[in-house]
């Protein structure tokens, strides 16, 4: 509510307003959350709600005392504007007196304790009676010139003692008093403990001013946010002016270049007619040559035929024949050489739809707060695409636009020279810094958004070589001699640990640990996920196997035919179907769902087969031979289609192959157990590159995982590590 400063003769109306009835307060009642309204209005209010209450203003839900609202505080401060209003329009002439109503003319004078206004003779009656005498009494002078309200302050009286003010205050029950009240209820003692009111109201009035200096500097902030707002109100209509004329512009410029492209475009439609006709017309004038031609010659041989003698068939005969084979032997094209013409739309407008709405954007821009914005610098590789997120924020922390020309990202390696970077927004208020390093090294980022380095900025970047993993995953989980290793059906690496007879679930991106679970079994193996998300685990040993767990690790089957002696690498097909490399075997078994073997594969063909990759999409898997250095492939029903690789050191040569996988090409990648070189072939087994040497210790099972790496089950560092994969 609006008001003006204690002291004003003059102040706001609407403060004495109580704003549910918008009339004068009545009786006004304070609630909890400070707001103040007329003791009915608040009566009738009540009526219509359930407990807990909310207030009419703030919608606070509060709690009426069990008084009801009869037991909620009096606003005296507002009884007290009102006296004053009242005894001010009492000074005033042609006003009654609140009792005898009458003396509009004549002197008035306000009893302060009464809150009434007395005429001459009503306020020497007042002040004659003896329960009233010692009522302070305002004169109408005084009510004139009164500059402050103290003496039309209420007093306020005890409920029990009527007559009695309120001037001491129980500390032990924390209540008002009267002077009658220490004498019968309050006596000093050891259960109450009395003191006059001006101490302890004086002790109030300090705690209100600390919590007046509490409110001070949040009331300071909200003032100063609320100006920055009408700051930024009165912004908007110049923004969204030059928004406009950007968009009109842009898109003007798109209508321009349509335009350009639609003459273009139709001069070619003409260009590629005339062309057309011409060369219909070139192959009509060929065409209508040899009909002439030939029509001539039959002209001829029916003329001979019908009319000439025998001399004469004779004599032109052999002339006639050459002429008529050399017209047959002439090449003619007989297709028209050129067709219609065509449109070739090589996007369909719904397609071009889309992607205009990908060109442009209209956001609700907040302003950036630089010491909240943040760079996030990923694992660095030489060699790779690299890339480092910038988060642009507000000054709360929340995502903000930014245009793109008011970053900076400067790159320099350990020599000082500047490395090429991209800049490219992913979303709002996040953006990735994509570049390319061809040296190992120490490398600075410095980043600053609208002229202003970012905190931390610039940024150290070490890049490592191709054969440092990014990430090592496990070793803190203690998984004991990992082997194999997929990734589920959430994304997630899962690695089966010989050592332990675990399952281990981590996060793909920290490497934080998920879940775990045993697994039976004496040599576990690898690992595969169905299209359920069913964890597939081979075991070697007494009590060999293909075993099924569920997601959460309950052991589902158990699948054992009777050709199976040492299952290693599984891989199951989209439809259930599995197929796994039986050591002893020296051959791969395809077996149904429920495990029932449907044929035998590559009998004969391997000697130690150990890891499986499949290629459904070429109707094709492949088994690494670890004992003969070779990678084979077969189609599904199969038919061994080709073998490729060797044992050796250079690029294509194998040493002990074992883990396999695919990438979304279709390209094969190839691990060798012994030293560890990382290589991928074509599809049809032809050396692409190699990727990575892995240092230290043998390494078994490999995928690729969500965001492009390798994973690499590293045996005896017991963790999986990830490798960068282009």
């Amino acid at each position: 509510m609006a008001g003006k400063v204690k002291g004003s003769v003059d102040f706001d109306e609407q403060f004495l307003t109580c704003p549910v009835c918008m009339l004068h307060f009545r009786d006004p009642k304070v609630l909890p959350c400070l707001h103040t309204f007329c003791k009915e209005c608040l009566q009738r209010w009540t009526t219509k709600q359930q407990q807990p209450l909310e207030c009419p203003t703030c919608r606070t839900q509060v709690s009426l005392p069990d008084q009801g609202v009869d037991g909620l505080r009096g606003n005296f401060y507002v009884n007290s504007l009102l006296d004053f209003a009242a005894a001010k329009k009492g000074a005033q002439p042609g006003v009654a007196c609140h009792v005898c109503e009458g003396g509009q003319d004549g002197v008035k004078s306000w009893c302060a304790d009464c809150a009434v206004l007395l005429c001459e003779s009503c306020a020497k009656m007042h002040c004659r009676i003896p329960a009233l005498n010692d009522h302070k009494i305002v004169p109408q002078e005084a009510m004139k010139t009164k500059n402050d309200m103290e003496k039309f302050r209420r007093k306020k009286h005890c409920s029990k003692h009527r007559n009695q003010e309120l001037t001491f205050y129980c500390k032990s029950c924390e209540t008002l008093i009267c002077t009658a009240c220490t004498v019968i209820d309050h006596r000093p003692g050891k259960d109450h403990n009395t003191v006059e009111i001006s101490p302890v109201a004086q002790t109030k009035k300090e705690s209100l001013e600390s919590l007046m200096e509490q409110l001070t500097p949040r009331l300071k902030g909200i003032h100063e946010a609320l100006e920055e707002i009408d700051k930024e109100k009165a912004k908007l209509p110049i923004s969204r002016e030059k928004a406009t004329d950007e968009a009109t512009t842009y898109f003007r410029h798109l209508v321009d270049i349509v335009k350009i492209q639609e003459a273009e475009t139709l001069a070619q439609i003409d260009t590629t007619c005339q062309k057309i006709t011409k060369s219909l017309d070139t192959q009509k004038s060929e065409l209508e040559f040899d009909e002439t031609g030939m029509k001539n010659a039959y002209e001829f041989c029916k003329q001979a035929v019908e009319h000439g003698s025998d001399v004469h068939i004779v004599e032109v005969e052999g002339q006639v024949q050459k002429r008529v084979e050399d017209l047959l032997a002439k090449r003619t094209d007989m297709t028209p050489r050129l067709g219609e013409v065509d449109f070739v739309k090589n996007t369909n407008v719904t397609d071009f739809e889309k992607q205009l709405t990908k060109l442009v954007g209209v956001v609700a821009k907040r302003m950036v707060d630089v010491s909240k914005c943040t760079v996030v610098v990923k694992p660095a590789v030489v060699g790779f695409d690299n890339v480092c997120l910038l988060n642009t924020n507000d000054k709360n922390g929340q995502p903000c636009h930014v245009r793109c020309e008011d970053i900076t990202a400067n790159l320099k390696d350990s020599l000082g020279k500047l490395v090429q970077s991209q800049l490219e927004q992913t979303g709002e208020g996040t953006w990735e810094i994509s570049y390319m390093p061809h040296d190992i090294g120490k490398y600075v980022l410095e980043v600053t958004v609208k002229s202003q380095h970012l905190a931390g900025s610039p940024v150290g970047i070490t890049v490592q070589s191709r054969n440092t993993p990014v990430l090592a995953i496990g070793r803190a989980r203690k998984v004991n001699k990992p082997v194999g290793v997929v990734v589920d059906k959430d994304g997630n690496i899962a690695v089966v640990g010989q050592g332990n007879k675990r399952v281990w679930v981590f996060d793909v991106d920290k490497g934080h640990f998920l879940k775990s679970f045993s697994v039976e079994g004496e040599g576990s193996f690898d690992i595969d996920v169905d299209s359920n998300g069913r964890f597939l685990v081979t075991s070697w040993g007494g009590s060999c196997g293909i075993r099924c767990y569920s997601q959460e690790g309950k052991l589902l089957n158990t699948f054992k035919p009777s050709c199976m002696t040492c299952p290693y690498g599984v891989a199951v097909l989209e439809d259930g179907r599995i197929i796994v490399a039986d050591k002893y075997q020296k051959s791969c078994l395809l077996l149904q769902h429920d495990g029932s073997l449907i044929r035998e594969v590559g009998k004969r063909l391997f000697q130690e087969p150990w890891f499986i990759a499949v290629d459904e999409s070429r109707d094709l898997f492949y088994v690494t031979d670890n004992s003969a250095h070779v990678v084979s492939a077969f189609d599904l029903t199969g038919n061994h289609k080709f073998t490729f690789g060797k044992q050796g050191q250079n690029d294509g040569e194998f040493q002990s192959p074992s883990g396999i996988a695919l990438d979304q090409s279709g390209n094969i990648i190839v691990l060798n157990r012994d030293d560890g070189r990382l290589q991928v072939f074509g599809p049809d087994g032809t050396f692409k590159q190699k990727i990575a040497t892995i240092q230290g210790g043998e390494s078994y099972g490999i995928t690729m995982t969500p965001d492009g790496c390798i994973a690499v089950a590293r045996l005896y560092r017991h963790c999986v590590e990830k490798y960068r994969y282009s």
